[in-house]
């Protein structure tokens, strides 16, 4: 396994990072174990969680594996958590308040079990809440020893941009991350949210890199899915969705990635996943898996780096129809005249 940093910080966690949105719901406690466990032993140190995963469920799970395993198992884990979203009823429970952040860190850590997490990150943005008062929360936990680092999670450029320069201006604890979805099937975050990431020194932890599992090979054109996969149980589901997502742009992407699995002699899964971990500015890529076979399967990918040849035809199948302006090709020519 490689290991990068957090953003600009000083803290090296493994390329690949063990998401834990299945445990409590699609893996049950023995099964998220394993998973831990598997993931432990082939060098992974970084693992992401959130306090809406399995209505805290999940947090408890990995509460409970940090405290029935050796300090040689769990002292390597950089463990990260999110908080922002309501856990209950109360209409304050929610946002990027020191109200809500306070109380949502405190039950997390009660659920872990622990007296501190190394990453805390705002899942998404608070259109309510002052960005100062979010940030002077977070900087606040980082003082009292509560958490290491923060970042964001779902951030649009711009505003991650106003956050990590406010946090300077005001002489606060700088972000380090920032989690947003990316994949070969879901590359807009390139137009403004790298760059935005990469000026601010923000190290990117991508999730959902295999597009819901359109990039694991499992799904053929016009083969509506069925059975045991998450399209075969829910055709419609949210952004992942069979008719939505189903578009000929994703066939050629499937077509490219299989072409390339098949010449590496690897999966198309490891493909998927060794193209999104080499992009610029990630630092470690959200593993999702319901089953250790298919954490298995991913964790391959842990070395595997694509020649340019192999990057150059993903690119190119996966490339995005800009708008002429400002992405476009008038809006990089007008920038090219102007310089």
């Amino acid at each position: 396994m490689e290991y990068r940093t957090l953003g600009r910080s000083g803290c090296a966690v493994s390329r690949l990072c063990l998401g834990t949105m299945t445990f409590g719901a699609e893996s049950d406690e023995e099964v998220s174990h394993a998973q831990l466990d598997r993931f432990a032993e082939a060098g992974g140190t970084l693992v992401d969680t959130a306090d809406v995963y399995s209505a805290g469920e999940s947090e408890r799970i990995i509460g409970r594996w940090f405290a029935s395993r050796d300090a040689a198992v769990t002292e390597p884990i950089v463990l990260a958590t999110k908080g922002r979203f309501p856990m209950g009823s109360d209409r304050n429970d929610l946002g990027l308040s020191t109200r809500h952040l306070t109380r949502a860190l405190d039950a997390s850590l009660q659920r872990l079990g622990l007296d501190s997490v190394d990453l805390y990150q705002a899942h998404a943005w608070d259109p309510v809440t002052p960005l100062e008062e979010t940030l002077r929360t977070l900087d606040g936990f980082v003082r009292q020893g509560k958490i290491r680092y923060y970042g964001f999670s779902n951030f649009t450029g711009w505003q991650l941009t106003k956050a990590a320069y406010l946090a300077r201006e005001l002489g606060l604890a700088a972000p380090v991350t920032l989690q947003p979805q990316y994949s070969l099937l879901v590359r807009e975050i390139e137009w403004e949210i790298v760059p935005a990431a990469l000026d601010a020194g923000l190290g990117l932890l991508p999730w959902s890199p295999l597009g819901g599992g359109w990039l694991s090979g499992k799904y053929r054109r016009d083969q509506r899915p069925t059975g045991a996969t998450r399209l075969g149980e829910d055709p419609d589901r949210g952004m992942e969705a069979w008719e939505r997502r189903g578009t000929d742009r994703t066939w050629a992407i499937i077509d490219a990635a299989q072409s390339v699995a098949e010449a590496r002699g690897v999966s198309m899964a490891e493909v998927a996943l060794a193209w999104v971990t080499d992009r610029p500015g990630v630092t470690s890529t959200i593993l999702g898996a319901r089953t250790v076979e298919q954490l298995e399967t991913n964790l391959r990918a842990a070395d595997l780096h694509l020649d340019p040849a192999e990057t150059a035809a993903l690119d190119r199948a996966s490339e995005l129809a800009a708008p002429d302006y400002p992405y476009g090709p008038l809006g990089v020519d007008q920038r090219s005249r102007a310089l």
